[in-house]
């Protein structure tokens, strides 16, 4: 697994902030995300709407996937206020790693908020860049495997629950994310293996 290497001082912001900036937005108001290099060495920092502005400098996030089992894999509605792909079956867990955060603190922070979700042992799978049509990801995948009761409760979050591999297959592609469904195809063998 990859881990992230932050400087010993504060990264600079990309791109450089104007003054007024400083004082009104940045490093106050907005998320603030680490710039990496597929290493994983932190290179800088930006303001998340930089990030999902076309910028596509790459930064790094969570996902985690949930299997029961019975092979069954767990997905969340993405909120219809989401700015992509709102109402669609996503990933159960996936969300930016905040600057300054370890990876492990972003997987057990963005479980916890999406799903109300402590109580797991998470594999690491592997690491990717992702490129969507607004940012460059670099993706670290976990996995976790039991019989877990999920409730989500969360304004991002409209329901959640387990799908079948037919239901995932079989089913109508446009409810699910272009990067679940990829993930998916990608990683279903190490689901399977963890059974």
């Amino acid at each position: 697994m990859i881990e992230l290497l932050y400087p010993a001082k504060p990264a600079p912001i990309m791109p450089a902030p104007r003054s007024y900036m400083v004082d009104e937005k940045i490093g106050r108001d907005e998320e603030m995300l680490p710039i990496v290099e597929p290493s994983g060495l932190v290179v800088g920092q930006m303001a998340r709407s930089y990030a999902h502005g076309g910028s596509f400098l790459l930064h790094p996030v969570v996902h985690l996937h949930i299997v029961d089992r019975y092979g069954r894999i767990y997905l969340q509605k993405r909120s219809s206020s989401k700015k992509l792909y709102p109402g669609r079956w996503d990933t159960a867990v996936g969300g930016h790693i905040e600057y300054g955060e370890s990876i492990a603190e972003a997987l057990m922070r963005e479980a916890r908020e999406e799903l109300n979700f402590y109580d797991f042992n998470p594999v690491f799978l592997d690491s990717y860049e992702y490129r969507s049509s607004v940012e460059l990801e670099l993706i670290c995948v976990f996995a976790c495997i039991g019989n877990f009761k999920i409730d989500p409760h969360n304004v991002e979050v409209e329901q959640g629950r387990y799908f079948t591999d037919k239901e995932i297959k079989g089913g109508d592609q446009e409810m699910f994310t272009p990067n679940f469904l990829s993930e998916y195809e990608r990683f279903k063998p190490a689901f399977d293996a963890l059974l």
